[in-house]
């Protein structure tokens, strides 16, 4: 049975995780396609550009990665420290980069709100961005439903792109960072 990923991220015992996506229906994520002579070489630079995109907003940095024809892997480092240090409004002006603002976060930024339960009640999807900003899981779904989108807008279809969910596994020391690196990420 898959356990959830909250479950598998434990901050911790360690700040570094190696993610794999894979493709699905024999779909390119780069590369050529031998059968057809289609390129799919420009969609490595829809993935490293969207990648650095949400590096810059979220508080996980890329340590390395790789784009192979048909997946990815990322070696990320969640920065827990930088996350709790922002200010409310630098992690509005972060996730609203993403997402279209509430109303009452808008309010709340204007002084505008009414009562000190709206107050509380802004405060509190904030800080719920303010945990996205340091979660795999949402770096993760942002990074994959983009590309997903560009890929079967391009290749004129709909439905998955990825198979499933990504996978993650925790680096819980030097060791494992370097044969991690050395046996996934250039396989």
């Amino acid at each position: 049975m898959t356990q959830s990923r909250q479950s598998q991220v434990s901050l911790s015992d360690t700040p570094y995780y190696h993610c794999v996506s894979r493709c699905v229906r024999r779909a390119y994520l780069c590369g050529e396609d031998k059968y057809t002579e289609k390129s799919f070489e420009h969609r490595r630079q829809w993935v490293v550009e969207r990648m650095h995109y949400l590096a810059s907003l979220f508080n996980i940095d890329i340590c390395a990665y790789a784009i192979m024809s048909n997946h990815y892997h990322l070696v990320l480092h969640i920065d827990e420290q930088h996350n709790e240090s922002l200010t409310h409004e630098e992690v509005c002006e972060r996730w609203c980069q993403l997402y279209s603002k509430p109303v009452l976060v808008e309010r709340w930024q204007s002084e505008q709100t009414t009562s000190e339960a709206e107050n509380k009640a802004a405060l509190t999807i904030i800080n719920g961005w303010r945990g996205r900003l340091a979660d795999i899981s949402w770096f993760m779904r942002c990074l994959n439903e983009f590309i997903a989108r560009k890929a079967n807008k391009e290749d004129e279809c709909s439905g998955r792109f990825w198979e499933g969910r990504f996978k993650s596994q925790a680096l819980l020391d030097e060791d494992a960072l370097s044969k991690d690196l050395d046996t996934h990420l250039f396989e």
